[in-house]
């Protein structure tokens, strides 16, 4: 009987190893896959446009000219800088209005507001998060549209103003969170070292908590420009898809997104403008590589520095 108990003992820990190992190559090769994705989507896209970047495109008009005619029978021109300066324009007003509104609900979520307050709200800005961006565009076109000809006299609603402040309301709730994140980790050692000498919860917050969180709230800051600069359906709807280089908030603009969302579905496969529209989406996911590097960086570093 006893080597019979000892040999179901040894299967028993043979398949509860082999388990484990299972189950550790299984998550290895999810989180290696997330990975071997995003590079395959992105070569998927650079591999074509990449016969037309390194054989017709000229790079200098490409970058510098604000002609986007690539219809054009005499000569199809390809200038992308009123693109860039639409998306710059809808994404520098977004954050102007997001970061602030998102570093307060964070500060008031995780400082200032009840446990029962607190979950209620975090949960009422998280749905913002989960309404899909056509209805977001909708908003735009129905709802700030009328008000925004009615309050400043502008000849159209559909313009620079309309688009930030959508995009400004999707952006909130990651700011938000990650923002939140970062004040939560701030450890408590230094509340309570605040509230020993005195400091009032203002206090507490602008002069301790918010120096100590700086890096993980500008790496929310920075994946909020990401989720701006991204964003497609809501843009396209709500800032007038007018090419030109914008000289107020009021002006309609097109961004990179709209652009590639508007006329992919019209054209001709494997032509130039086919391909010049692969060219933006490789530049946008570049730029949004960069802008997730540069958080996850500034989040490295602050977690590093409490480790130590």
């Amino acid at each position: 009987m006893v080597p019979s108990v000892d040999i179901r003992k040894d299967l028993r820990r043979r398949f509860s190893t082999l388990g484990e190992s299972a189950v550790e190559w299984a998550i290895r090769l999810c989180g290696w896959s997330a990975i071997l994705f995003v590079f395959a989507i992105f070569l998927f896209v650079f591999r074509e446009g990449a016969p037309v970047l390194f054989r017709e495109l000229d790079l200098k008009e490409f970058f510098t000219s604000v002609n986007w005619r690539p219809d054009s029978t005499i000569r199809p021109q390809f200038g992308i800088l009123a693109l860039l300066a639409g998306t710059a324009s809808v994404t520098a007003l977004a954050m102007a209005i997001s970061v602030p509104a998102g570093f307060a609900s964070a500060i008031f979520i995780s400082e200032f507001c009840g446990p029962k307050a607190r979950e209620a709200l975090k949960i009422i800005i998280e749905l913002l998060a989960a309404i899909p961006s056509v209805v977001w565009g909708f908003i735009g076109y129905m709802v700030l549209n009328p008000v925004i000809i009615w309050t400043t006299g502008a000849p159209i609603g559909i313009n620079i103003l309309n688009g930030g402040i959508i995009l400004a309301l999707m952006s909130v709730p990651i700011i938000m969170s990650v923002g939140e994140d970062a004040l939560k980790a701030v450890p408590d050692s230094y509340r309570e070292a605040a509230l020993a000498l005195g400091a009032s919860r203002w206090q507490l917050t602008t002069r301790v908590l918010l120096p100590a969180a700086r890096n993980g709230l500008l790496a929310a800051a920075l994946l909020g420009v990401g989720r701006a600069v991204g964003e497609t359906m809501a843009v396209l709807m709500a800032t007038g898809h007018s090419v030109r280089i914008p000289h107020s908030v009021l002006d309609p603009v097109r961004t990179l997104t709209a652009t590639i969302a508007a006329e992919l579905g019209e054209t001709v496969e494997g032509g130039t403008h086919y391909r010049v529209l692969f060219v933006i989406g490789s530049l946008l996911m570049i730029i949004s590589l960069i802008t997730n590097l540069t958080a996850d960086l500034i989040v490295r570093g602050v977690k590093g520095r409490q480790r130590t």
